[in-house]
């Protein structure tokens, strides 16, 4: 299977499967002279890990990343970093039963047609615990950011479960930690508990939307036409597991917009440019403009559900099926840490491009 690796020049490749003996990241571009270890990357993996509260999958698994080149003396070398992480917690006879059948809304059907073999234990490659190795790849775009745009912070957190959102006038980032749902709403992180409580307790599942802000970023970082800053961002956020739209800025509001009241206006300050608004969500004509990059995805239910759902076999006869074992009930709990992970990597990635390509903005303005 081609196509695991994604990045220009800060280049991640990911592998292995949901219930193999180990899964990882070859990590291939990252500067010399970060200063990096385990501990560093394991910080952001905990933020992931399985089975830290009820609202997530019960699987035990610690998550626990292995440096296995790339790193001398607690600096990276300028060679391939490769992480590994393995997989303790296993349990592929409660897959035994989709073998023979498809799951509703799983990559079952469409992996088995292309490829005529698949994992079925978890899902192989199509599962989200393949996202563990973006965030340990992550965590080292994150360390090179450290170096080299030390204003950049990257901070993700939930805006919508199913049909309930954050009310944005009480949004507080520093509430974001608190709760077990990444969100920056105190009393709606406290309505969604009894919400997902009810869906879990029933066998169900239910979407969800994360906000990921970008501040601090450099303007200049992207390029026309076939390079824009948010066709990588949008490219790399889609590619998350159950992943099914993202949009930047005002998205797909824009389309209800007039011209007079999207379009950011411009004044000069006494640091430089300022804009009045940031409908654009910090990048234009592919390239950020130094506010604020705002990105959201929506995150499908859970496709694994106790609820009963009619499916076909391989053979083509019809068919029930339950799934069993141990999932989440809001996947998108857990894909906070990752979508901050796949930001981290393509902000780096076009800052080296950026660098390698016209060094600092050529542009002058006042």
């Amino acid at each position: 299977m081609s196509l695991n690796t994604f990045g220009h020049l800060f280049r991640v490749t990911t592998w292995g499967e949901s219930h193999g003996p180990a899964l990882g990241a070859t990590v291939d571009g990252c500067p010399p002279g970060v200063p990096i270890d385990e501990a560093a990357l394991q910080h952001w993996l905990d933020r992931r890990k399985p089975g830290q509260n009820r609202y997530t999958t019960q699987r035990r698994e610690p998550d626990a990343v292995r440096i296995l080149s790339g790193v001398f003396e607690g600096q990276t070398t300028g060679t391939p970093v490769q992480l590994m992480i393995e997989n303790a917690d296993q349990r592929s006879k409660d897959y035994g039963e989709i073998a023979e059948k498809f799951r509703p809304g799983h990559a079952d059907i469409t992996y088995w047609q292309k490829y005529g073999i698949r994992d079925y234990r978890g899902g192989g490659r199509s599962s989200a615990r393949e996202t563990a190795a973006r965030v340990a790849a992550g965590g080292l775009a994150r360390a090179a950011l450290v170096e080299l745009a030390p204003d950049l912070a990257i901070t993700g957190y939930m805006v919508r479960m199913g049909p309930r959102e954050i009310d944005r006038g009480r949004l507080d980032l520093d509430e974001v930690g608190r709760n077990p749902f990444w969100c920056p709403d105190a009393a709606a992180a406290e309505d969604w508990a009894s919400y997902l409580d009810d869906l879990r307790k029933s066998g169900d599942s239910v979407g969800a939307v994360i906000e990921v802000t970008a501040r601090g970023v450099p303007a200049g970082l992207g390029a026309p036409v076939y390079g824009k800053l948010d066709t990588d961002l949008a490219a790399a956020c889609m590619s998350i597991n159950a992943v099914k739209g993202v949009e930047i800025g005002e998205g797909m509001a824009a389309a209800t917009l007039r011209g007079s009241e999207n379009a950011d206006e411009i004044t000069m300050g006494p640091d430089g440019p300022e804009y009045s608004s940031n409908h654009a969500g910090g990048i234009l004509g592919g390239i950020s403009t130094g506010q604020d990059i705002v990105l959201r995805f929506a995150v499908k239910p859970t496709s694994s559900i106790l609820t009963p759902r009619r499916t076909i076999t391989k053979s083509g006869e019809e068919t029930e099926i339950v799934t069993k074992g141990r999932h989440d009930p809001c996947v998108g709990i857990r894909a906070v840490p990752v979508g901050e992970a796949m930001v981290a990597c393509v902000l780096l990635d076009h800052l080296l491009l950026h660098r390698g390509q016209v060094g600092s903005n050529r542009g002058a303005i006042g």
